[in-house]
């Protein structure tokens, strides 16, 4: 894997244990953690709707889902 794609996959993985942790979190909450753009933030939470792991229950809020994850 290149450099910025294992920086991308490192950064998503740390998201999706951030959200886990804490339950449900806001867009913001997640900015102001990883100190990302907003824009960036959003990449991120696209990938990981797209592998069903996580879902907004109200506009601008994250929580997981209850899909198995196995975390290396």
């Amino acid at each position: 894997m290149n450099p910025s794609t294992d920086r991308m996959m490192n950064r998503v993985k740390d998201v999706y244990l951030f959200i886990r942790e804490k339950g449900t979190v806001s867009t913001q909450e997640l900015v102001e953690e990883f100190e990302m753009t907003q824009r960036t933030i959003q990449r991120d939470l696209n990938i990981l709707m797209y592998n069903q792991l996580v879902k907004s229950p109200s506009r601008g809020k994250w929580k997981v889902t209850d899909k198995k994850v196995k975390v290396s």
